[in-house]
């Protein structure tokens, strides 16, 4: 009965921390939707364009796992595998929409990175603590890049940087909330019965 119990308590442990970290996920993707559209107006032309679509720099921001994995292959990973390149990437990206705040004139929007920049800080320690949840062991922190290394970028440049953070981004959060409900369904299937087991009273109380 013990095992019975503690199964059945895990299992709605997994499902619990699965089912926060895809709503939250869920949440980001919508709220990254609306910060795009605003900073790429910031950017101006053409990055507000709707065809646009600039060559993806080689800089130390974009220093992340690729989004753009088939999806044959990435399936074919383990979860903990999955979930380890999802935190790394972020790790990345969170260190990369604070710079974009950092270096944003506009304070509405400074304001609206930095809250989104609060949320995927909690991203992070929720894809933590479900491969705790999970039995995994977590990755390695990533390294902090040293200052000084990239090359100087003119503001051209360093728009085209800003507008693939955020693109990756988008990507990152479409894949890993398609990555938690595959992680939901596996665990939907329903628990075996549990063995009722007869109670009888004797002449000491029940036994």
């Amino acid at each position: 009965m013990a095992t019975a119990l503690d199964l059945s308590h895990n299992l709605a442990s997994e499902r619990s921390s699965i089912e926060s970290t895809y709503e939250l996920t869920k949440y980001l993707e919508y709220q990254l939707k609306e910060i795009k559209d605003v900073y790429l107006t910031y950017l101006g032309p053409p990055f507000n364009e709707k065809d646009f679509s600039p060559p993806r720099p080689n800089s130390t921001a974009l220093s992340l796992p690729s989004a753009a994995t088939r999806l044959e292959l990435w399936h074919g990973l383990e979860n903990q595998a999955r979930l380890a390149q999802n935190q790394k990437a972020y790790s990345v990206l969170l260190a990369a929409v604070r710079e974009l705040a950092r270096s944003t004139l506009c304070p509405s929007l400074k304001t609206s990175l930095l809250h989104f920049c609060t949320g995927l800080d909690g991203l992070l320690g929720s894809i933590s603590a479900l491969m705790t949840t999970l039995g995994y062991a977590l990755p390695p922190p990533s390294g902090q890049p040293e200052p000084g290394v990239e090359p100087t970028m003119n503001d051209f440049a360093r728009k085209v940087e800003g507008f693939w953070i955020l693109r990756e981004l988008q990507s990152w959060l479409w894949r890993s909330a398609k990555d938690f409900n595959r992680l939901k369904r596996r665990l939907r299937a329903p628990l075996p019965p549990q063995k009722n087991i007869p109670l009888t009273c004797g002449s000491e109380g029940f036994t």
